[in-house]
């Protein structure tokens, strides 16, 4: 886990335990063509989405604490 101080709305260890298997599988079964596997933790990329729904605010206004808006729509739109 980052070291970031946390944002009220970030997932907790039950609601990742719960999403993080499903991520995982569907990656296994789409690998990227370049043979990416993913620079950023999915409890990052989690809590980037809530952070954004929660808010409101545009990608590029995402906090410089996680991950990078093209990351996080990546995920979103899975």
């Amino acid at each position: 886990m980052s070291m970031r101080k946390p944002y009220p709305g970030d997932l907790t260890d039950e609601q990742l335990e719960l999403v993080e298997p499903v991520i995982t599988e569907w990656k296994a079964r789409h690998p990227s063509v370049s043979g990416h596997q993913g620079k950023y933790a999915i409890r990052e990329i989690g809590n980037a989405i809530l952070y954004q729904n929660r808010t409101g605010c545009q990608g590029e206004f995402l906090s410089h604490d996680i991950p990078p808006p093209g990351a996080v729509k990546y995920y979103f739109y899975l």
